[in-house]
C-alpha cells in the first residue's frame, strides 16, 4: 500500500502582511500603507516584496488576487468591513 505523504503547504501570511494586503486591495500606495500602519514607505515596500515572493506573483497589484485564490478571503471586502463575499 502506498501512502501519499505529500502535504500541500501554503505560505504563512502574518497579521501585519494581511493588513498590508487589505490596504493594497483598497488601492493604497506604499506611502499610504506606511502612513496608515505607522511604518515607513520603505518598510511597506519590503512587506510587498516579501508578499510577492510568498504568493509567487510578479506585480504588486496581483497580491490581493493571489491571496484570495489561496485563502478564499476577499481582502477588499475586509477593507469594507466584511471578510466574506456577499456579506
Amino acid at each position: 500500500m502506498v501512502v501519499n505523504t505529500m502535504v500541500e503547504t501554503h505560505p504563512v501570511i502574518t497579521e501585519r502582511q494581511r493588513e498590508v494586503i487589505v490596504l493594497i486591495a483598497a488601492g493604497c500606495s506604499n506611502d499610504e500603507v506606511g502612513q496608515r500602519l505607522g511604518i515607513s514607505p520603505r518598510t511597506a515596500k519590503a512587506h510587498c516584496d516579501v508578499l510577492r515572493q510568498k504568493l509567487g506573483v510578479p506585480r504588486r497589484r496581483q497580491i490581493p488576487i493571489a491571496y484570495r485564490s489561496l485563502t478564499g478571503d476577499d481582502p477588499l471586502a475586509q477593507c469594507l468591513g466584511s471578510s466574506k463575499p456577499g456579506d
